[in-house]
């Protein structure tokens, strides 16, 4: 029955008492207020089988039964209906003590009835709670349709701030890396050593998409200390040691799940091991395995390719650079897994290690 087309009669009742004449008085009662689509049960040890097969809108239970009880039939009700779900429960019992009326409502019960029953108030009282039901389900279906439409443009309102930034680190990589593949390769060594650092590959997928916006904030240097070939003078570095900073301070502050990791990685990812880093000097495992990760990444990169500034270094070269600054500046057990694991599987790293890819 879908009590949301408003045809409170076409509900789906489930008796349940112990006494196969209560159970003939309540179905004569429901069927003479119009409803059609009742099962009852005398024995409660088939109340699970039979809700999960029916499931009912509204339950009609004895108190006092053999094998279950009603108060054990409410905790099964309560175990088996949905943690939001509203689903009336009314107790019709001989009993008429306040301590079993306060027992059944303190279980779960919706209402308590005292037998004998009184044919208009039971089916008033019926339709008096599937209406309450009905209502429930459609404010529920409103939710659902309104959470779906917040993620739906949640999802997309992040797809295009994503994508803003990722031109804007475009722009800026662009100074020093005419091919912009510097953020892909990156993203991809950053995935593969997130993996093979044991987390897990939920967080690793958010690290590949977060990571190509390390540097964003190299977009607010200024192109003459950014692309100065010779070295920098010491005004020109604490210049330079601003954009992690800048990076962070573009992104902001957001609930995006993956601009959060990029704010973390922009912020820390020129940290260093033994503190010595900026912009805030962490330490060790102080420092977000994020930035830790890209850290590694990020300078093997840049070792090995050419830049306007900067020769190439082989391979070898910059792996002996990472060992040699292994728990200094970077974490020691990272580099050895990005030299034992990542490295032998990255496509562009391949051919000079002579190694043979294999998938992480």
């Amino acid at each position: 029955m879908n009590l949301d087309e408003g045809l409170l009669r076409g509900a789906e009742v489930l008796v349940v008492d112990d006494e196969p004449a209560n159970v003939a008085l309540i179905e004569s009662i429901l069927a003479r207020n119009g409803f059609s689509r009742i099962r009852s049960i005398t024995d409660p040890r088939d109340f699970r089988t039979t809700f999960v097969e029916q499931q009912p809108d509204i339950v009609l239970l004895d108190l006092h039964m053999p094998h279950l009880d009603g108060l054990e039939v409410l905790s099964l009700i309560a175990e088996l209906r949905g943690p939001e779900e509203y689903l009336p429960v009314l107790v019709l019992s001989a009993d008429a003590t306040s301590k079993a009326r306060i027992d059944a409502l303190a279980s779960g019960a919706t209402d308590f009835l005292v037998k004998p029953l009184d044919t208009t108030e039971v089916g008033l009282r019926v339709l008096n709670y599937l209406e309450t039901r009905r209502l429930h389900l459609r404010l529920q279906a409103e939710r659902r349709d309104l959470d779906a439409e917040v993620r739906r443009r949640t999802a997309e309102l992040e797809r295009i701030h994503l994508e803003t930034l990722g031109r804007l680190y475009l722009v800026s990589e662009f100074r020093d890396d005419e091919t912009n593949e510097h953020t892909m390769r990156v993203g991809t060594s950053a995935w593969m050593l997130t993996l093979a650092a044991g987390a897990p590959s939920e967080e690793a997928a958010v690290v590949r998409q977060a990571a190509p916006l390390h540097d964003l904030g190299k977009i607010g240097i200024p192109d003459a200390v950014l692309l100065k070939p010779g070295k920098l003078t010491p005004d020109e570095f604490e210049i330079i040691r601003q954009h992690p900073t800048i990076g962070a301070t573009i992104i902001g502050d957001t609930s995006s799940e993956v601009l959060q990791m990029a704010r973390v990685i922009a912020e820390t990812h020129h940290e260093r091991w033994n503190g010595e880093g900026y912009p805030a000097g962490l330490r060790g495992e102080d420092i977000p395995l994020a930035g830790r990760v890209v850290a590694v990444c990020d300078v093997f990169d840049a070792l090995t390719h050419e830049r306007p500034y900067k020769a190439a270094w082989t391979v070898e070269q910059a792996i002996d650079e990472l060992v040699g600054q292994r728990g200094a500046f970077f974490d020691p057990e990272l580099v050895d897994l990005f030299v034992d694991r990542v490295l032998p599987q990255l496509p562009w790293v391949v051919p000079e290690l002579g190694a043979t890819t294999v998938e992480p």
